[in-house]
Formats: C-alpha cells, sequence, structure tokens
C-alpha cells in the first residue's frame, strides 16, 4: 500500500512540476478537483477463498450503506496530451443475520448470528489522454481522445460477530484500462465531460462510466456536477470483489 501512493504522490507531483514549468506556454493547462462523492454498492464479496458458497451479498445478506467521501484530481494538459491523477476512497458498512454459514479468511461464521462487516476500496486512477480531435480554440470546443490508464484497488474487508470475532483480509490490484474521452464547450464558463475506460483480464475486470458539467463563472474557478458507475471485478489470494458501485458527486475547481 505504502509504494501505490509513492506513485500516485510521483505523479501528482510530476503534474505540479510540469505545470509550474509550463504555465506560461497555454491557458488553463492545470487544473484541480475537490469533491464529494455518494456511492451505492452491489454485488458479492468473499475473504481468501472465492467459492460460491462463500460469497456474500453486500445487499442481501449484509444490506451495505452507502459511502460518502471526499474526492480529489489533478491534471496537466499540454498540447494533445492530458495526464491526470485522481483519488477515490470508498467506505462501505453492512449489518445483518446471516442464513447462512459463510467461511471468510478461514474462519466459519454461523447463521442466525447477527454479523457486521465493512469493505474499503482506495481507487488511485491514473491517466494519459491523447486527444485525437482537439478543437481548442473555438468559441464551441470539442476534444475527443483515447485513454489509456490504470486503476491500482486497494481492498480491505472485514466481518466480525459475537461467536468468532473479527477477521480482516487485504489486496492491492493493478487494472488498466483504455478508453475514451471527450469535452464540450458550450461557452467559456460552461463544459460537459464525459469518459469511458474498460479492461478485463484473467479473473479482473473495471468498467468506468463518467459524465460531469463544469460550470466556471469567472475564469480561474467553478463549480462541477456530475455521476460516475464502477463495475469491478478483483480476484485475488486475498480478497474477491464483484461489484457496481455508482453514485453523483460535486465538488468546486480552480485552473490556471
Amino acid at each position: 500500500m505504502r509504494s501505490v501512493r509513492v506513485v500516485f504522490s510521483t505523479v501528482v507531483f510530476a503534474i505540479v512540476s510540469l505545470s509550474v514549468s509550463s504555465a506560461a506556454l497555454a491557458d488553463e493547462t492545470v487544473s484541480v478537483k475537490v469533491g464529494y462523492q455518494s456511492t451505492n454498492i452491489s454485488g458479492q464479496f468473499a475473504g481468501n477463498i472465492s467459492g460460491v458458497t462463500n460469497q456474500i451479498d453486500m445487499q442481501n445478506d449484509l444490506g451495505f450503506k452507502r459511502s460518502n467521501n471526499v474526492t480529489a484530481e489533478a491534471a496537466l494538459q499540454l498540447g494533445d496530451f492530458r495526464l491526470q491523477a485522481g483519488y477515490l476512497p470508498l467506505d462501505f458498512k453492512g449489518s445483518g443475520t446471516l442464513t447462512r454459514t459463510v467461511n471468510f479468511n478461514g474462519v466459519n461464521y454461523q447463521g442466525g448470528i447477527p454479523t457486521t462487516s465493512e469493505v474499503k476500496a482506495d481507487i488511485y486512477d491514473i491517466g494519459l489522454t491523447y486527444y485525437l480531435i482537439n478543437m481548442n480554440n473555438m468559441p464551441s470546443r470539442f476534444q475527443l481522445g483515447i485513454e489509456p490508464a490504470v486503476k491500482i484497488i486497494h481492498a480491505n474487508a472485514t466481518m466480525s460477530n459475537s461467536a468468532v470475532g473479527t477477521q480482516q483480509v487485504s489486496a492491492t490490484v493493478p487494472i488498466p484500462t483504455i478508453g475514451l474521452r471527450a469535452r464540450v464547450a458550450l461557452a467559456d464558463f460552461l463544459g460537459v465531460v464525459a469518459r469511458v475506460g474498460y479492461m478485463s483480464y484473467a479473473k479482473n475486470r473495471f468498467l468506468d462510466l463518467d459524465g460531469q458539467v463544469e460550470f466556471s463563472p469567472v475564469p480561474l474557478l467553478g463549480i462541477y456536477a456530475g455521476y460516475r458507475k464502477m463495475e469491478l471485478k478483483a480476484d485475488t489470494s486475498g480478497v474477491y470483489l464483484n461489484v457496481n458501485m455508482q453514485g453523483p458527486y460535486v465538488g468546486a475547481f480552480f485552473r490556471f
């Protein structure tokens, strides 16, 4: 986990450093966004063993609640290229009475006993866009580009009840994606951004759909709102996740 944070911090530092050296070359080359996202989750998870009988349904078995967290993104655009680093922390909690015995991390959690659980996932999103179409100097601006990215997911899951106590498992999974990014600026103060990325390999899969509206009544500051949907499957020796996550977000940004 520490190495993931080091890599992410290095990318953010590179964005900031390059922005300082290139600020005089183009307008609005740098943007920093801070937002608040409310995310719902559905699907299954398991600890250590990913057999069908050990999968736990987040909604039907334990009634997981929404995750409400602060998000962050830094981006640098130089000509036809855009480098970005985003961070989305997620924290889902649920409780209920299991109707069957579930093996989690080698420990049997028997049915009929009130059980609590928590699933955390820190998603680090590093991407590079190359704009195939970059009409950025017209009254109505349009950009469309191809975007390879990597989603680094650090997942942590726990289960606890009064009979056997608490068990915890964790894993870090990098999943590359390839997709498209588009932006339409209807005016200097109003823009629409859409993004899609996908990759499936081995037992892992990630689908990322994101759309947002940006409104900047003054040139350097603005607000934004959007909706993001993610489908994640991660099957490792520590954690099994097969979940859908989606929800709205709002935030503020500055750019120069």
